[in-house]
């Protein structure tokens, strides 16, 4: 089953600071909407991006590459980039890349043959060429769905080490989605509008991803990629009994993915069932142990250590600030506080503030302790490689929530490198 190459180390930190919803009764005001530092880590959700394949070299004297196919000498540039294509879904980048540049050798401007070149090449590992194969592709046919496809692909699930990769990514998908729906080529539609949800997910806005991948599924109802990442989607929207449902049938598609097992296990444990999530859990690192690793040893007690050890290296100004702000350690976040925005928090949340900043007053809706601070222990413990990253993880945490406090927005947070 194809797997989707996921940014595999993308940590940027995303903090979620959305101010309250209108009321739903004039009697009963919303309290002031949460700030959050949420992680786009891959703890929760993000496949990875599995090593590049060798590079294709001719070294320097080699024998020309033998025709693509002997058989037909005079075979069409359109029939060599269909036989590039099907080399490539056999696993050969070598061959497919060979026969795409012999039909480039007969047509130069064959826009089948450059898109065939850049999957080729995509697959290689070669991502720049690929790119400007991708463009040459698209600068004789603009709305080529299928060289669209190509560069959605590039750029979301090879080059996504950065948001600004991403939303290329999305464009060339939503483009490719729409000039394929006009061709009334459902697949490929459905394929498209995939890519653009995973990108809407990788930004943190699955409430946008949720429709590509209601119209994905739909077109390709047996594509295992499809179902898991529609069901991130509804993780990351906190509608767990959907995303409950939606892995266990991809799950039924591909028994072995450790992504959706890892997915079932968060969920069992928001569930409180704590012996299927550790079984679950296990399960996927040992299926895939290079994406999952062990979670760090570190129990209620030494975590609350880290805190306030992280409080003690304040200056003394800051830790007069916190006087009055209670902290809290919990291990997962509690559903009210997620909903307590829209669109939700992410279940993936690393630490919180509730409450007004320190310059606005209380109110009643804010409740008996109007200004709290929430660490969420399961979360930066994912996210942690080590014990010293924990500590510094522990640290920028409560720095972002303490610039909440002091009424920064997540625009200045993200100025002082504390998104």
């Amino acid at each position: 089953m194809h797997r989707p190459l996921r940014r595999a180390v993308w940590l940027v930190l995303l903090a979620a600071c959305t101010r309250p919803p209108a009321p739903t009764a004039p009697s009963a005001p919303n309290p002031t909407a949460p700030a959050a530092r949420a992680s786009s880590a891959p703890t929760a959700a993000v496949r990875p991006q599995g090593a590049p394949a060798p590079s294709i070299v001719s070294p320097a004297g080699a024998r020309a590459a033998p025709p693509c196919l002997p058989a037909e000498p005079s075979a069409s540039p359109g029939v060599l980039a269909e036989e590039s294509a099907a080399a490539l879904e056999r696993g050969s980048s070598e061959r497919a890349l060979a026969c795409a540049d012999e039909a480039l050798q007969r047509a130069p401007r064959h826009v089948g043959a450059l898109t065939a070149r850049g999957e080729a090449l995509a697959a290689a590992g070669r991502v720049d060429e690929a790119r400007l194969a991708f463009a040459r592709a698209l600068a004789i046919e603009p709305d080529e769905p299928r060289a669209l496809l190509g560069a959605a692909e590039l750029h979301v699930r090879r080059l996504a080490s950065s948001p600004e990769a991403i939303e290329a990514g999305l464009e060339y998908a939503l483009r490719g989605a729409r000039a394929a729906n006009l061709r009334k080529d459902r697949e490929l539609a459905g394929r498209l509008e995939l890519v653009a949800g995973m990108a809407e997910n990788d930004l943190g806005r699955s409430h946008l991803a949720l429709g590509h991948l209601d119209r994905s599924v739909q077109a390709l109802p047996g594509d295992a990629d499809a179902v898991y990442e529609r069901g991130v989607a509804l993780y990351e929207l906190c509608r767990f009994d959907e995303a409950q449902r939606a892995f266990e049938r991809a799950l039924a598609l591909a028994p072995d993915d450790p992504w959706t097992i890892h997915q079932l296990g968060l969920l069992a444990e928001r569930r409180g069932d704590e012996r299927r999530a550790a079984s679950l859990l296990g399960r996927a690192r040992s299926l895939a142990p290079d994406d999952f690793k062990v979670e760090l040893p570190v129990d209620m007690g030494g975590f609350r250590d880290e805190v306030e050890a992280a409080v003690a290296s304040l200056p003394a100004e800051e830790r007069s600030a916190l006087g009055s702000v209670p902290i809290e350690i919990q291990d997962l976040p509690d559903l009210e506080d997620l909903l307590a925005v829209h669109p939700p928090l992410s279940p993936s949340i690393l630490g919180l503030f509730r409450g007004p900043s320190e310059d606005e007053p209380c109110t009643h809706a804010d409740g008996p302790r109007c200004r709290t601070i929430v660490f969420y222990r399961k979360n930066l413990l994912r996210f942690a490689r080590d014990r010293r990253e924990l500590t510094e993880q522990v640290r920028v945490t409560l720095l972002h929530e303490l610039g909440h406090l002091h009424g920064e927005s997540d625009d200045d947070l993200r100025a002082r490198g504390l998104e």
